[in-house]
């Protein structure tokens, strides 16, 4: 049975704690240029294999294997394996050097963005490990979004473009015309063709005047005013409706101890900027170019103003 609710987890943090951009390299600066350095850090670890005197360590080997892994999870491979690909990436990596690649302004920058990365993504994982979010808090969130799921209704209806003509089929069905062949007679939208079945569907699918006015009906009843919505002129005809039953808990703590983690840690961000001294210079305006900027515009109210809400839109989760 479908639920009204959505849970859907953030995109960004949590998603960046699972997949360090970090490659191999036995550099590690204070700083992109310093990243780049032609001298190499002291490394940490048994030393595997050198290459010009620079030392490939078993942790960068475990680190690659597990960015190999999980960048191409069907194709495994043994250490000797990763072995002879790191010796390969050092060598290009000094090969760069020599050619004064470590100086362009774009590689600089990815190093630099690289760093900040496999960084954060080791505070996130930090911050996680030492903030578990309990059985206890998940069982609180799902009680406060499952706790009143509400009611989720199925209806026929039929479109038309004018209160004249939603009257007279409204005299007609008092007359004892069908409903179904009416819809499909008579209705401009796509689901007429099959009686104006929508299926099943909770209100906030629906734009509100619809939603209203089904919820108002008896079963097997019909709107006896026409209902009007920004596509147009509706009678609706309730078929059912049903008391929304939610997944059990234990089918949705995961994904809830996950939107809990997110939410928590997004509040402490929060806190980190309050005590933070950011600037953000006039530059920044033209730094992000306008295809790609997002917009701060307010969402519309959910089932009000999207085409895809409206009780006939083209793959609108309405039955359609």
């Amino acid at each position: 049975m479908k639920t009204s609710i959505t849970l859907i987890l953030s995109a960004s943090l949590l998603t960046l704690a699972g997949c360090d951009q970090m490659q191999p390299s036995q550099t590690t600066g204070e700083s992109a240029g310093t990243m780049a350095a032609d001298t190499p850090a002291a490394p940490t670890g048994k030393v595997l294999a050198t290459v010009n005197g620079s030392a490939i360590t078993q942790p960068v080997v475990d680190v690659y294997m597990e960015i190999r892994k999980s960048q191409n999870p069907d194709r495994a491979a043994d250490k000797a394996t990763v072995l002879e690909e790191l010796i390969s990436l050092e060598l290009m990596r000094q090969e760069g050097i020599k050619k004064g690649l470590n100086t362009q302004p774009a590689v600089i920058a990815t190093l630099e963005q690289q760093q900040r990365t496999v960084l954060a993504s080791a505070a996130i994982k930090d911050f996680l490990a030492n903030n578990p979010i309990s059985d206890e808090t998940a069982k609180q969130l799902y009680d406060s979004q499952m706790g009143n799921a509400g009611m989720e209704y199925n209806a026929r209806h039929i479109l038309v473009e004018t209160q004249e003509e939603a009257s007279e089929i409204i005299k007609q069905l008092d007359e004892g015309a069908d409903f179904q062949e009416l819809a499909k007679e008579k209705s401009t939208g796509p689901s007429g063709k099959t009686g104006g079945n929508l299926g099943w569907f909770t209100p906030a699918q629906m734009v509100k005047p619809f939603a209203d006015a089904a919820a108002q009906l008896e079963k097997g009843t019909y709107t006896k005013e026409p209902v009007q919505t920004q596509f147009g002129w509706h009678v609706i005809q309730l078929v059912d409706s049903r008391e929304i039953t939610p997944p059990p808990f234990e089918d949705l703590k995961e994904r809830l101890k996950l939107l809990a983690a997110n939410q928590q840690l997004q509040a402490h961000i929060q806190q980190l900027r309050q005590s933070a001294s950011i600037e953000i210079t006039a530059d920044a305006a033209g730094a992000v170019p306008a295809d790609d900027a997002t917009t701060a515009e307010e969402p519309a109210p959910a089932g009000e103003s999207s085409e895809e809400s409206s009780p006939d839109a083209a793959g609108a989760t309405t039955g359609d």
